[in-house]
């Protein structure tokens, strides 16, 4: 993500929770980490009811059949930039239904849904777990926001 975009929203994040399917444990931490104990206020976190307020979106499960076009609508009304935060297992990579007939898997294969639609995204972050933690969503937020040092550098593996 560029730099520019990064700093449209360095001072606060207002989110947008997207449940896409989820069996709610990570719906529950995403609350959790909103809560007084984890305040994620302090780093400037707004949960916002509609995705044309919202900064990032907060995707949690993996993405049905059912729910994919409202998903499609729902990330296309969000304000460029736009930035997803895959969370849990099935967020990141559809979980332990990822190749079943009723979804089409996890944030990846979402991506290249909406850009065959003409539909960019600008980032796209993963916070693995079944459910999430509270301090992972935190870490992931700090990301975003630019004020933390990604740990571990990715690398993709390709099969032979």
């Amino acid at each position: 993500m560029s730099n520019t975009a990064l700093s449209r929203i360095k001072r606060s994040i207002w989110v947008f929770h997207l449940n896409t399917g989820s069996c709610n444990a990570c719906d529950i931490e995403v609350l959790d980490a909103l809560t007084p104990i984890h305040d994620a206020e302090r780093f400037g976190v707004k949960l916002v009811a509609s995705p044309r307020h919202a900064d990032v979106i907060l995707l949690t499960g993996p993405v049905t059949l059912e729910s994919l076009p409202k998903v499609i609508n729902a990330i296309e009304a969000a304000p460029r930039p736009r930035i997803i935060v895959a969370l849990g297992s099935c967020g990141c990579g559809g979980g332990i239904w990822h190749d079943t007939y009723s979804t089409i898997g996890g944030v990846r294969e979402l991506v290249k849904i909406l850009k065959e639609r003409g539909i960019e995204v600008d980032g796209v972050y993963y916070v693995p777990g079944c459910p999430i933690r509270p301090e992972a969503l935190l870490y992931a937020i700090a990301l975003v926001k630019g004020i933390a040092k990604k740990k571990v550098k990715s690398q993709v593996l390709r099969a032979e």
